[in-house]
């Protein structure tokens, strides 16, 4: 008498499911959404002393780094961004870290440049940003804010040479243009290369120019990542 074979089971085993790693974008979207104000100071040596890396954010009072700092946290009112540029008239730091161990900061200077302010608190800011750039010892990232219309301005040259003795010891340096958004179909990519051409021929090997819109997201997951890259936190 001969025994019929087991029928193979209507279920097979299925293979383990297998966890997607998530990218660099996902992981750095989760991570800046930590940020939480932590504190203001209209001088440099009203800022606490701090053991973790410091990304500090530049540039003309109409360049819309409220804005960017806001969309790059996906917070509405993290940052103060107001229609009316030149608001920001302090060093403003926010925390960054999960489960409330804080392991990095975002820093949104003075903006400079806005005619509307007094010359007073013009070379006041400009100092105090100055000194800020130059000195801050835990300072891991320059991000320098540009309206793409404008391109790199007389006053963010001024700043360039400012920091370049601390960008050639190797501190990290990005350059963001802000709001493509306002730019005509296939003019983003243009101002880009254009932007990138014109610094290097200043003598300075930067890394990256990163075209943004904060009004459709352009650019920020790359934007996150590099930023999250430069303070060297691994979650």
């Amino acid at each position: 008498m001969t025994t019929a074979p087991n029928p193979a089971p209507k279920h097979p085993d299925k293979p383990p499911v297998v966890a997607k790693e998530k990218s660099p974008a996902v992981i750095s979207m989760g991570w800046l959404h930590t940020a939480k104000f932590l504190t203001t100071a209209p001088q440099l040596h009203f800022l606490p002393e701090l053991d973790v890396p410091e990304i500090a954010f530049v540039g003309r009072s109409n360049a819309g780094k409220s804005t960017c700092i806001n969309t790059l946290t996906q917070q509405k009112q993290l940052a103060f961004a107001s229609k009316r540029p030149g608001r920001t008239q302090h060093i403003n730091l926010f925390s960054l870290g999960k489960q409330g161990v804080m392991d990095a900061v975002l820093t949104d200077l003075p903006g400079y440049g806005y005619a509307a302010v007094p010359k007073q608190d013009k070379i006041r800011w400009q100092q105090v940003m100055a000194n800020y750039l130059v000195s801050r010892k835990n300072l891991k990232g320059i991000v320098l804010m540009c309206d793409p219309r404008h391109g790199i301005t007389e006053l963010d040259e001024v700043l360039l040479e400012v920091i370049r003795p601390r960008v050639e010891e190797g501190l990290k340096f990005l350059i963001v243009l802000t709001k493509a958004d306002k730019l005509k179909k296939g003019e983003a990519e243009r101002v880009q290369e254009a932007t990138l051409k014109g610094v290097s021929k200043r003598g300075a090997a930067y890394p990256a120019v990163i075209v943004t819109s904060a009004e459709k997201g352009d650019g920020m997951p790359e934007l996150r990542a590099e930023i999250m890259r430069t303070t060297g936190v691994t979650l």
